[in-house]
């Protein structure tokens, strides 16, 4: 019986170390599997990084170039030498250049949600009038030629071009003074 236990407990101490070897090894194959998990963590990382810093290359660019259109678009459009006006559907001034306030005779922060047809001189009212209800209703390119003035003031005969946009339904408006050629 004495054998007996003693084969028992060999047995078991057999057992246990085996289990313990295993357990050894589990723990280098789990280091192991730890560090290759680690190495192709930080391989993904570095990747995405690159990744990220070439994104960031590319939206830089693209910023620069947003900038350099809006520097000369802003040009193109604030300094030309005719006026232009955005206005809404009842007449009133959304946008205008400086030639455009300058026609109207004052400050182009001023003039911005004034009514356009408040510059007409009333002479010229009824031309225009009639111009800007074509170009809501025919939707095409109108022109007509018309005296701004205000107060009873005439200041200068111009020669418009409209034509209704989008989806905001605006009417932009191209203005040039023609005074010099009317003498």
């Amino acid at each position: 019986m004495n054998k007996e236990k003693r084969n028992f407990t060999d047995d078991q101490m057999l057992r246990r170390n085996a289990e313990e070897l295993l357990k050894k090894k589990q723990d280098k194959m789990d280091k192991l599997v730890i560090e290759t998990d680690a190495i192709k963590l930080l391989h993904e990382l570095q990747v995405h990084q690159i990744e990220l810093e070439m994104q960031n290359e590319e939206l830089i660019h693209a910023n620069e170039t947003a900038e350099t259109a809006l520097k000369k678009y802003t040009m193109l459009y604030d300094f030309a030498p005719m006026g232009y006006f955005t206005l809404d559907p009842e007449g009133n001034i959304c946008e205008l250049n400086f030639t455009g306030a300058e026609m109207l005779r004052d400050k182009r922060f001023s003039l911005v949600n004034s009514n356009f047809k408040l510059f007409i001189s009333a002479d010229s009212r009824t031309v225009f009038d009639k111009f800007f209800s074509k170009i809501y209703s025919n939707k095409g390119k109108e022109s007509c030629e018309v005296i701004l003035g205000y107060n009873g003031n005439p200041s200068c005969t111009v020669y418009m071009e409209g034509v209704v946009t989008g989806d905001d339904r605006n009417c932009l408006l191209s203005v040039v003074d023609i005074s010099g050629f009317r003498k």
